[in-house]
This record gives structure tokens, sequence and C-alpha cells, in this order.
């Protein structure tokens, strides 16, 4: 049975943090948007996404953070994903996508990656 899908919102200094926990499929995934399109509202300079509570990712999750990540690059601001679980790091490695978005492996490093 998937774990339900919350998130919170905080401010660092030169952005947000959202720290995600729960299961991230296609029944919920939409509910990541909200909170991201949430944080995104400031047009803050740097946005992290903190999947250590993250267990389960499918495709539906990764397409939301690939929409975050199009809207941040777009304009000329950071998305910054950290603490991924092992299962979900290895969805970014075998699609590749750890090419395309910046992984650092604590909230630390992502607040100055």
């Amino acid at each position: 049975m998937a774990k339900p899908l919350s998130s919170n919102i905080t401010d660092i200094d030169d952005g947000k943090q959202i720290s995600v926990e729960g299961d991230v499929d296609y029944s919920c995934s939409n509910e990541m948007r909200v909170s991201i399109q949430e944080a995104l509202a400031g047009d803050p300079a740097r946005l992290v996404i903190d999947l250590a509570g993250v267990d389960y990712m499918d495709s539906s999750g990764v397409a939301t953070l690939v929409e975050a990540l199009q809207i941040q690059t777009k304009n000329n601001r950071k998305l910054v994903l950290c603490n991924l679980q092992q299962r979900v790091q290895g969805i970014f490695e075998i699609s590749r996508l750890t090419t395309v978005f910046t992984i650092v492996a604590d909230t630390k490093a992502a607040r100055s990656a």
C-alpha cells in the first residue's frame, strides 16, 4: 500500500525548500505539482526539493520534477534535488536524468550547489 504524500515548504536564504514524504505515483503526483507551484510562486532563486521521505517514485513523479526544472531553467534559477533514497536515485540513474538535474547528498550541500 502506498504511503500518503505530504510536503512542507520552508524558506531558505536564497529561495524555498520543499520536503516531500510518501510515495509519489500517478494518484498523488499532482499534489506534489501543486506544492512545487506554490513554492515557485515567489520566483525563488533556488528551489531545493528534499526527497529523503520518498521511498518510491514513478514516472509521473519524475515528470513533475522535470516540469519544475524546466520552469526554473527558463527563468535562470536553480533547482536542486537532495537526499534521494537508493530506489529513487536508481530511477534517475537509469533514465540518465542525473546528467540533467543537480542532485546532491544532503540539504546542506543543496543550499550551496
